[in-house]
């Protein structure tokens, strides 16, 4: 598969990408009950996140492509299968190559659907 399923991108959860740290992916995000987010990203583009941090733990995992995940001066080249947990509170960004999918999963409210966004 080189895509999500249809049935993951109901544009309903279309993820609010105009953050320098998501500018560029296509994001569909889903709530879980303890406020908790899980978010499918993909990467049309090449592209670096900026630096930010989040007051919950970020897991993630890749399918498809290659995301540099990194912490300080330490890089980590993450290819399909591999997964990382980046803890609360800790700086972080990310390179990625075009056609890079990869999920999240936020222990906290991560992203904003574009229908929850006040124009």
């Amino acid at each position: 598969m080189n895509d999500f399923p249809e049935f993951m991108k109901n544009p309903i959860n279309r993820v609010h990408a105009t953050s320098e740290y998501i500018a560029g992916l296509e994001g569909y995000v889903y709530d879980g009950a303890d406020g908790s987010q899980i978010a499918f990203w993909t990467c049309r583009d090449g592209g670096v996140a900026a630096e930010h941090m989040h007051p919950f733990d970020e897991y993630m995992v890749v399918v498809q492509g290659q995301y540099t995940l990194c912490m300080g001066s330490k890089r980590f080249p993450l290819r399909p299968g591999d997964e990382f947990l980046v803890p609360k509170g800790v700086p972080h960004f990310g390179d990625r190559i075009p056609g890079t999918r990869t999920i999240h999963a936020f222990g906290g409210k991560r992203a904003q659907r574009d229908s929850e966004v006040k124009s």
